[in-house]
């Protein structure tokens, strides 16, 4: 249910307009100022709608991976192959269950001109490959394994291939992205209104035709002829809607977002009749590594048991956690390969014998000494027929033995929604019947993207910056409203 506040408004209610545009973008962040700049290129009048004193989003703030493939010059400089249809099969299989097919195929398709269009716009990349890491690199490295491509099941559906982008800067480089593509929406022509909040979508017999808004208290009626596009982010930080469609993702410590992920454009757009999907999803960053060796270990949930492969991708050993095992897991190493990770986290627990640890982190009696005798019979060979954690990171694990404490509250568990507005690859907002609402476009973490669950990091920067662009760019050959 919506509340009375986003109850669209009818044309008549509204009386006059105080602004008039072509196109009208809710939101500054990725997703906006791509939508913004596809708009200006396309010939439409535009106008920005922010509701902080400036452009960024949560863009601005995160690890600044865009998810590129098919075959990027940064690739290639690096020494890997890829294609398209090399990443359309790792996405499809990354992305799901049951994920956007007519989408993942269009993000592969359009990654190497995505990766021009990026560069066109300011974004320049160092073409270095950071083993250690998933995340932002310490160094200016422009490429990453951000998605597990490297590890099971993904290396036996697909040639591995990082795709992970970032912009030459050190650390999170999210800044520097936001800053050229920002700049590249205000150097097109897009105009811009900071600190308003948009309340409501008005409509004229069906069709999406402005908005009301707030602006330091004043009222605030913008027009848009052609169409408006929902840029607005997540719902990460409501948590009455995590309530009702994603409870799981209460658990999360560290929410990735800001304070206008408050899922206000969703609302607004079911208000009209906008059909959601994946409403349930979220991804769940656990950044255990760097360093890499740190994978050597094994992870056990409460019941001493292991549920992933250690050498994939972080996000989804934290999305099986929060999801199934309710945020309670251990890091199991040896002296060998124990290291304090990134982030400072140390074991909690060191013991001279495995059942002297079962004992210390309070685990069933039997059942982590059962789960590490299994694991290293098999990892004297080198394998492991359980999880398929690659040959090169098995071996046997002898005590003495350290345990770091990943439960919800030791560790953090940083989610994000996932789900969002279904629309089409070109951005227009379906309703309940599947047909597009007129003149109503969203893009972003406002839609339900590529990922219907499974997650690669880079994919919601990809998937914002592809498709705002697609979404601006429709909205801009919409009809005419006069």
């Amino acid at each position: 249910m919506v509340d009375g506040g986003i109850r669209p408004l009818e044309v008549a209610e509204v009386g006059s307009f105080d602004l008039t545009t072509d196109v009208l973008v809710v939101g500054f962040g990725a997703a906006g100022s791509c939508a913004a700049h596809a708009a200006r290129e396309a010939g439409a009048e535009v106008l920005i709608v922010e509701r902080a004193s400036g452009p960024g989003g949560a863009a601005a703030s995160s690890e600044g991976i865009v998810y590129l493939g098919g075959g990027t010059p940064v690739q290639r400089a690096c020494g890997f192959e890829d294609s398209v249809d090399n990443m359309t099969r790792y996405l499809l299989a990354a992305c799901g269950p049951e994920p956007d097919e007519a989408k993942v195929v269009a993000y592969a398709e359009a990654s190497l001109g995505h990766f021009d269009w990026l560069t066109e716009r300011g974004v320049e990349y160092d073409a270095r490959l950071d083993v250690e890491t998933q995340m932002a690199p310490a160094g200016t490295e422009g490429l990453v394994w951000s998605g597990g491509e490297d590890a099971w099941p993904f290396n036996e559906i697909a040639v591995p291939a990082p795709r992970g982008h970032l912009a030459r800067t050190k650390r999170s480089t999210g800044w520097l992205l936001m800053q050229c593509l920002a700049g590249a929406a205000l150097g097109a022509g897009a105009a811009v209104s900071t600190d308003t909040r948009v309340d409501r979508l008005v409509v004229d017999d069906g069709r999406v035709v402005g908005v009301l808004a707030s602006r330091f208290g004043e009222r605030l009626a913008v027009k848009a002829r052609r169409g408006v596009v929902l840029s607005a982010g997540g719902f990460i930080w409501n948590d009455g809607m995590l309530r009702r469609h994603a409870p799981q993702l209460l658990l999360g410590t560290w929410k990735v977002g800001t304070e206008a992920d408050d899922g206000r454009g969703i609302e607004m757009a079911q208000a009209v009749g906008a059909r959601v999907k994946n409403m349930h999803a979220g991804e769940v960053a656990l950044p255990v590594i760097p360093p890499r060796q740190l994978i050597e270990g094994i992870i056990v949930d409460g019941s001493g048991q292991r549920f992933i492969n250690e050498d994939t991708y972080m996000g989804r050993v934290g999305q099986a956690a929060l999801y199934g095992r309710d945020a309670t897991c251990f890091l199991v190493i040896d002296e060998a390969g124990y290291t304090p990770n990134w982030m400072g986290l140390e074991a909690s627990w060191v013991c001279e014998t495995v059942g002297a640890l079962e004992v210390e982190i309070g685990l069933p009696p039997g059942s982590l000494e059962a789960t590490l005798d299994l694991y290293n019979r098999h990892a004297e060979t080198g394998s492991d027929p359980v999880f398929y954690k690659r040959p090169g990171r098995v071996r046997p694990l002898r005590a003495p033995l350290g345990a770091f404490d990943l439960r919800r509250g030791s560790a953090p568990y940083a989610p994000f929604t996932l789900g969002g507005l279904e629309t089409t690859v070109a951005g227009e907002v379906l309703d309940l019947a599947g047909a597009p609402i007129p003149g109503l476009f969203a893009a972003g973490r406002t839609t339900a993207g590529v990922c219907s669950f499974g997650y690669a990091s880079g994919l919601s920067l990809g998937d914002s910056t592809l498709f705002g662009r697609f979404a601006g760019a429709t909205a801009a050959r919409s009809a005419t409203v006069i």
